[in-house]
């Protein structure tokens, strides 16, 4: 299977249909610099916001945006100053419910669910309650027919991507799959948004 292929247009457009029938307000984009713009159009100037580990985001230049741009109170910074010996409870609180929180998923499916997964679960809380807005940017080739195909995509071809990068960036053994957050639907309006993109971004 090829887990990069984009769908065609109407396999898109269906999945985005569903995600809005569910709760998530969906656009679907054409390219990275549609997406990036996009994303700051849901973000007020001056804004607290909690960007997630994403390749994603560094793709299309949304980290570097919100958290050296000098515009948006950038909580990953905040953050990054801490120190976790001493303030690690403070930490936890400060990742679990940012205003607004921007990352990824890892699956989409056509009728409309979502996967993320996660080795800490460290961005799990702010996404399924905590945030009070949540942005998810999605390469279109994550879109599979089912969740048991999602799973699949996850463990087969996302695992070992993310394994290597986390033995990159932090000198791990590699990633894996310890915590999984399925979302169904989202009862707050205009809490989630998700931006299909119709181009390959991230796993």
């Amino acid at each position: 299977m090829n887990y990069k292929q984009i769908p065609n247009q109407k396999v898109i457009e269906q999945t985005a249909e569903a995600l809005n029938k569910r709760g998530f307000a969906t656009q679907i984009v054409e390219s990275k610099e549609d997406a990036k713009n996009a994303v700051l159009s849901l973000i007020d100037r001056g804004a607290e916001v909690m960007t997630m580990t994403s390749k994603t985001l560094d793709e299309i230049g949304v980290a570097e945006a919100i958290n050296n741009s000098g515009e948006y109170i950038s909580l990953k910074n905040k953050l990054m100053s801490m120190d976790r010996a001493t303030q690690g409870r403070e930490m936890q609180e400060i990742g679990a419910a940012p205003a607004v929180a921007i990352g990824s998923v890892h699956g989409v499916t056509v009728d409309g669910q979502l996967i993320i997964a996660s080795a800490t679960g460290s961005q799990l809380p702010a996404y399924a309650y905590g945030a009070a807005k949540v942005i998810w940017v999605v390469g279109a080739q994550k879109i599979t027919n089912t969740l048991d195909e999602a799973m699949k995509r996850l463990n087969e071809y996302v695992l070992p991507l993310e394994s290597e990068r986390a033995r990159i960036a932090y000198g791990v053994e590699g990633s894996n799959v310890s915590k999984l957050l399925i979302m169904n639907n989202e009862f707050t309006p205009n809490r989630i948004h998700v931006i299909l993109v119709k181009e390959e971004l991230g796993f």
